[in-house]
């Protein structure tokens, strides 16, 4: 079932952001742009599209949300903090000794469904998910982000094909397309061409959003969902790398870089929380 309206609040894009730095500080770790491209994409799906019963992550009945571009967990950190499944310790010890969260999605942690980092892996693993709840004959979905960068990978392309030749109409793929990757743009690493052409192509029903609209997220899945064509989805999602702090949008050095004292309170500042300091 949905997240309860009146828990809307908990879902604050600036709040998730401002979640985010506080495990990046603590733990002095990296992948701070790539998780501010998905905060809104995260902020609608389990703020109106994710069912968990009992508020339970391994609820038996749930939907599946699976973080291929696992490198990005720190904005479901953030999401998983707002519905309480992760306290205040939890962040402030991110990364440190002794934390069960890594820096990449790690199964054993409930509410993240695959390991994943090994780029092009864990969208594979949503389709074979996707394929065993359509056997069991249940009404479960399953969401899979992926990376435009990641599209780069062979085994993106066969789950494609497996879940198109299924017909896993339950099975949604939504891909950050923030137009970079590690080490530069997706354009000049390896061009990906016409994305929902693409998927089109490869027998899936496709849109594509802004990414960072709320309302236009949610009017796409919906859309998406109601086609009845029996077809797997693909939500082609336009964003911004680093979104939310001027000085990291569009500066892929905020892939690799950590902050100081000092650019976190100047990220704090941007986010609107001013005078926020370590």
């Amino acid at each position: 079932m949905p997240i309860p309206q009146a828990c809307d609040q908990r879902f604050a894009p600036g709040r998730m952001r401002q979640t985010v730095l506080n495990m990046a500080y603590a733990g002095s770790t990296v992948h701070i742009a790539c998780a501010f491209s998905i905060i809104e994409l995260l902020t609608v799906l389990y703020r109106s599209h994710l069912r968990y019963p009992g508020n339970n992550p391994r609820a038996e009945g749930r939907d599946y949300l699976v973080l291929s571009k696992g490198h990005g967990v720190m904005a479901q950190y953030a999401c998983m903090h707002e519905l309480g499944w992760l306290d205040d310790a939890h962040i402030q010890g991110y990364f440190k000794d002794g934390s069960a969260l890594k820096g990449l999605s790690d199964s054993r942690v409930p509410g993240l469904e695959v390991t994943s980092g090994s780029l092009g892996h864990g969208f594979s693993v949503g389709v074979g998910i996707a394929m065993g709840l359509q056997r069991k004959g249940t009404d479960q979905k399953v969401f899979a982000i992926v990376g435009d960068g990641e599209l780069n990978e062979g085994p993106i392309w066969e789950g494609a094909l497996v879940a198109a030749h299924h017909g896993l109409d339950n099975l949604m793929l939504i891909v950050d397309k923030n137009g970079f990757q590690a080490m530069g743009t997706t354009d000049d690493v390896l061009s990906l061409g016409d994305l929902s052409a693409k998927f089109l192509s490869f027998g899936f029903e496709t849109l594509e959003v802004d990414g960072h609209d709320e309302a236009a997220i949610d009017a796409a899945i919906r859309q998406l969902w109601q086609t009845g064509t029996g077809k797997p989805k693909a939500l082609i999602a336009r964003t911004v790398k680093g979104k939310g702090v001027p000085f990291m949008e569009s500066d892929n050095r905020w892939h690799y870089t950590r902050l100081t004292e000092k650019t976190f309170a100047e990220a704090m500042d941007a986010l609107g929380f001013s005078g926020v300091r370590p």
